[in-house]
């Protein structure tokens, strides 16, 4: 798109693709009566593993055709056992149920509400009560946890709770029945945000803004019968709707690895072929650590794609070296169905590299004044606000939380930083509740780990205030080295003051082997800052 320069921080819809006014389901039965042989989906189990549903194969494959008949039976089961609009809830990693039951939902105008197989019995509780579901649908057993019987102890009157083990074959007997016309503007799924602060609120979204978004990630990312391996978590916006509904869009084939483990996410593409890879940045540096210690036949992949954090120049750099190809990313929020806006493989390196790219299509997006409403001019600091289709419904069941996200004139605060060039690229510099306020001076951290990351030593960090009896906050980084890589925590406090300005460096070091995450990816920094506090961190000397 060529427009003239920007002179604010402000993005007009760019109209020229337009919103698809039609609902999940209406585009799969389209896709199978036109393609029906295409394989649509790939079950990936690790070497070893049964399969977790007591399927007597752990690599089945789906045609359009095979899935759409499966998604239509489901729908007709659904409907015997409960009403349209009622809300469903679904606790389980990334089986081809899962998939099933999502198209199953959206063309009975059940709501499905995804849960984290994570989630412990009080978390779980809090899920299936602030929805109000009705059913819960759960595996009996999944890698060493009873999922079966914590899903039975919430069994009542009100709550049904159905294992997928044998489920398929029950509802491959079940007819095809009349379904209800489905409304774009329906609720199709209930997501639950991250929770990088606190208590994840759930996001009421609706066909129309799924579907519609889906298809433009796809278009941005050249998917066009492609093979997307994508280990993101299906009860994730970046899993049901990213990869499922991007493949459905784009009449891609979806390899679905059960859960992520970058030996296995290397091995199915170099078996299935796989042309795109899409993950968080965590991932990525698995699959790239896996990748240099035992090479795979890479050579089909043509592109990767990640999100869910933010992605630093350095990891464009290792991809390229150790895959040979380049990354696309994204930035957005579950929220907004979810992405705003998309790198793409023609941008120029410099915007690639260093942006979060322009917006996608029919979408709106300003930065204002984090203190207020003023929308500031091109290259300042401040907050992303987004207005569009996509925006969710609202916080389902609260509407407090709801008008202090959604302003009167429908902007969307993302509570994200960030900067607009003069082209509308986008750069994230981090989130309002995660800038360290160090006597008065605002420091972001994504500045501060994109400059470590370039440290030899360093495979990972994540910087975070920590408390100070002196300055208020001061900057605390928690690093994972790279192994047999000696450094200390006075040559990297060395390394930052000459790159950056040193009241930005850190001055509290810790090492860790890992970091506590969300669904999406994103390091939890408030956990960190608990930690450090509680002395649970180990000092890195």
């Amino acid at each position: 798109m060529n427009s003239p320069p920007l002179r604010e921080s402000y993005w007009a819809a760019d109209q020229s693709r337009p919103v698809l006014d039609v609902a999940i389901g209406e585009v799969l039965a389209e896709v199978a009566a036109q393609e029906g042989d295409r394989l649509a989906l790939v079950e990936v189990v690790p070497n070893g593993m049964d399969s977790p549903v007591g399927a007597a194969s752990t690599s089945r494959r789906w045609t359009y055709a095979q899935l759409n008949d499966d998604a239509r039976r489901c729908a007709s089961w659904l409907l015997t056992q409960f009403k349209t609009g009622d809300h469903i809830c679904v606790w389980a990693p990334n089986v081809p149920e899962w998939i099933v039951l999502q198209y199953g939902a959206a063309l009975s105008g059940l709501v499905l509400v995804t849960a984290n197989p994570a989630l412990k019995a009080s978390e779980l509780e809090f899920v299936l009560q602030q929805s109000q579901s009705v059913a819960l649908f759960h595996l009996d057993a999944f890698r060493g946890v009873e999922t079966g019987a914590v899903a039975r102890s919430f069994a009542s009157a009100k709550l049904r709770c159905i294992s997928f083990s044998g489920w398929l074959a029950e509802i491959r007997r079940t007819e095809i029945g009349a379904l209800p016309r489905i409304d774009p503007g329906q609720p199709a799924q209930i997501q639950y945000t991250s929770g990088t602060t606190g208590r994840p609120k759930g996001a009421l979204l609706h066909h129309r803004g799924l579907i519609t978004n889906a298809s433009y990630v796809a278009a941005r990312a050249g998917l066009d019968h492609s093979v997307l391996l994508s280990p993101m978590p299906l009860f994730h916006t970046a899993g049901s709707i990213m990869s499922v509904l991007g493949c459905l869009n784009s009449r891609s084939t979806l390899v679905l690895p059960l859960l992520f483990d970058p030996g296995t996410v290397l091995d199915a593409i170099a078996h299935t072929r796989a042309d795109t890879l899409f993950g968080v940045p965590t991932m990525l540096l698995a699959v790239i650590d896996a990748q240099l210690q035992a090479p795979r036949d890479l050579s089909s992949l043509r592109v990767a794609a990640s999100g869910g954090a933010q992605v630093p120049p350095e990891l464009h750099r290792r991809i390229h070296d150790a895959l040979k190809l380049p990354l696309l990313t994204v930035f957005g929020q579950t929220e907004l169905s979810p992405i705003v806006s998309q790198t793409c493989i023609d941008d120029p390196d410099e915007q690639r590299i260093h942006s979060v790219g322009r917006p996608l299509w029919n979408v709106e997006v300003r930065i204002v004044d984090p203190n207020g409403d003023r929308v500031v001019v091109i290259g300042v600091e401040g907050e992303i606000q987004v207005r569009g289709y996509q925006t969710m419904l609202g916080y389902f069941n609260a509407p407090k939380e709801t008008s202090e996200t959604i302003t009167a004139d429908g902007w969307l605060r993302t509570g994200d930083l960030g900067a607009m060039d003069e082209a509308g690229y986008l750069r994230i510099t981090g989130r309002l509740k995660d800038m360290i306020i160090r006597g008065g001076e605002n420091i972001y951290p994504a500045e501060v780990e994109a400059c470590l990351l370039r440290h030899p030593a360093v495979a990972d960090i994540s910087v975070f205030g920590a408390p100070d009896d002196k300055w208020g906050e001061v900057v605390a980084a928690a690093v994972r080295l790279v192994p047999d890589v000696p450094v200390t925590a006075t040559e990297l406090s060395a390394f930052c003051k000459t790159e950056i300005a040193p009241h930005k460096a850190p001055t509290v070091w810790y090492a860790c082997t890992g970091f506590p995450l969300t669904a999406s990816g994103k390091i939890q920094k408030f956990r960190l800052r608990d930690a450090a506090v509680e002395g649970e961190l180990q000092r890195l000397s």
